[in-house]
């Protein structure tokens, strides 16, 4: 780990910020950012909303929106990251006094380290659910099994608080030991193993569905538009995961990005990112639809693809029990990954503002998310009836679980996603936006209309679409 200094030797709150640790190079943060990026997001939600979708014309739709929205914002994150060297928050403070600016802006960091806490809460207890499926799969429970037994063992799975509460302290204990152990000995080395691993387990799966004799109906619906499948609200679906899939508008990659060296290219780092989490994407695509067809299934079936029919498939395929074992660890590779990323920011502030040190940062900042998933777990059983904010008519029948889904994903992502372009592309300065990016200047200008024009509108479009 560099422990070079990488910019001004004052920080924000005029510590020393040359011995603060750093990616010991380009890849190293190209795999912390991926894993950060692939998650669940990519192998459960992805798969079923382009199923809902209608395929082909749906994914072209959200490649578009990546280059066009993603790639512009997660430059901008991970050099407001680099420039600041610091926590989100303190970056930006950092930022707005070196260009005086108003100190209202750190709220923006602020909105993403809260995004990424309540993220983190009711994510890590899906992740418990991958945790669980692996001692399902690997039992042979699947196997044979029609689809209602199978929709009977994730009922009796979310519907027993103790099973839930187990798995997904198991889940935060493996998010927090990484954490715990910093830039060099945890997330790096984690991501260094884990990355790898998971591509490896994705490949096998993919090979595994090109068995299954349908993998060219597949093919044909990921990668053969129908433009007349295609719905305004599809396009608007596209163009949200499009920005949400690549970890933004919560902080995350400004926290990663503050331990980027500065030789390091922001925008070639970033589109490498943006191609591999989509290449995911569609691998999932590639693993999942496969299994899908060959059992007659539907593939618009929604949030239960994972959990429900993907296990029913696995259930009657040859040697399904194996590899349905296999497809849940590689759903937990991606969901560890992305939930060391939602708890560093957070670790990073307590470890900056209050001064503890790691272990003590990550474990007030990991038992503090563990006991709001508690909430979750109690919504989706004990407490379903219960809706805090049932009053409102956004927010009708919601339960805890659904309202931390729905106030961070749909007004609290696309708040910071504006609100950071907005502070690039208007408010910081361009030459220091120069100096940081290091583009041609015909890439710099791309880049930065993009970021004053077209990123702020798209965002704001979703934000809003999203709240009506």
């Amino acid at each position: 780990m560099s422990t070079t200094p990488s910019g001004s030797a004052e920080g924000v709150m005029g510590a020393s910020t040359k011995n603060r640790g750093h990616w010991s190079s380009r890849l190293a943060f190209i795999l912390a950012a991926t894993g950060s990026a692939v998650g669940l997001g990519n192998i459960w939600k992805f798969p079923y909303i382009t199923g809902e979708n209608g395929g082909g014309a749906f994914v072209l739709v959200y490649l578009v929106c990546i280059a066009a929205i993603g790639i512009p914002i997660m430059m901008a994150e991970v050099m407001i990251g680099r420039r600041g060297e610091h926590s989100p928050v303190n970056s930006l403070r950092q930022i707005t006094r070196l260009d005086g600016l108003s100190r209202a802006w750190p709220i923006v960091g602020a909105v993403g380290v809260l995004a990424a806490f309540l993220i983190l809460s009711f994510y890590s207890v899906i992740g418990g659910w991958a945790v669980s499926y692996v001692g399902t799969a690997a039992t042979g429970q699947l196997a044979g099994k029609d689809a209602d037994a199978i929709g009977a063992i994730f009922s009796g799975l979310v519907g027993d608080p103790g099973t839930l509460l187990l798995w997904h302290t198991v889940f935060m204990a493996l998010v927090m030991v990484v954490v715990a152990r910093g830039v060099s000995a945890g997330l790096e080395k984690a991501v260094s193993i884990l990355m790898p691993a998971l591509f490896v387990l994705l490949l096998v799966v993919v090979g595994y569905a090109m068995t299954s004799g349908h993998f060219s109906d597949a093919v044909a619906f990921l990668f053969e538009p129908d433009f007349s499948k295609l719905t305004t609200k599809g396009v608007l679906i596209a163009l949200g995961h499009a920005f949400f899939t690549l970890s933004l508008g919560m902080a995350v990659m400004m926290a990663y990005g503050s331990y980027l060296p500065k030789g390091v290219s922001i925008a070639r780092t970033s589109i490498t990112v943006s191609i591999i989490d989509t290449v995911v994407a569609l691998l999932a695509g590639l693993a999942i639809f496969p299994i899908v067809f060959a059992n007659g299934l539907e593939p618009g079936a929604g949030p239960g693809l994972i959990f429900q029919t993907l296990p029913f498939a696995f259930g009657q395929m040859p040697m399904g029990s194996f590899f349905g074992t296999l497809f849940f660890i590689l759903l937990i590779f991606a969901a560890w990954t992305s939930g060391i990323s939602l708890l560093e920011p957070l670790v990073e502030w307590l470890e900056e503002q209050k001064g503890m040190n790691r272990i003590v940062s990550t474990l007030g900042a990991g038992i503090a998310c563990w006991a709001l998933g508690i909430a979750s777990i109690l919504s989706l059983n004990l407490w379903s009836d219960i809706h805090p904010l049932g009053m409102f008519a956004m927010f009708e029948g919601k339960t805890i679980f659904d309202l931390l889904d729905f106030l961070t994903a749909n007004i609290l992502l696309p708040l910071g996603g504006l609100l950071v372009a907005v502070f690039t592309g208007w408010f910081m300065s361009r030459q220091a936006l120069e100096n940081e990016l290091n583009l041609p200047a015909a890439g710099f200008n791309l880049w930065y209309n993009t970021i004053r024009f077209l990123t702020p509108v798209a965002v704001a479009i979703v934000f809003i679409y999203n709240l009506v």
